[in-house]
């Protein structure tokens, strides 16, 4: 079994769908490419940031 190469599973809200979209990134440092919900008027916008490892959530 080979270890999967992202580490952070990110929940996105899709403003034009009205659906969720799941989002895998390798490095804590994309986090900073997706807008937060509420933060911004884009129509993709973070809801929550899971580490993968420490099964933890970490936005």
């Amino acid at each position: 079994m080979s270890k999967t190469p992202f580490a952070y599973l990110l929940v996105i809200w899709d403003e034009l769908d009205s659906t969720y979209i799941s989002v895998y990134i390798e490095q804590r440092s994309e986090l900073k490419n997706f807008a937060r919900y509420g933060q911004a008027p884009d129509h993709q916008l973070l809801v929550a940031a899971y580490d993968l490892y420490s099964e933890t959530r970490v936005v």
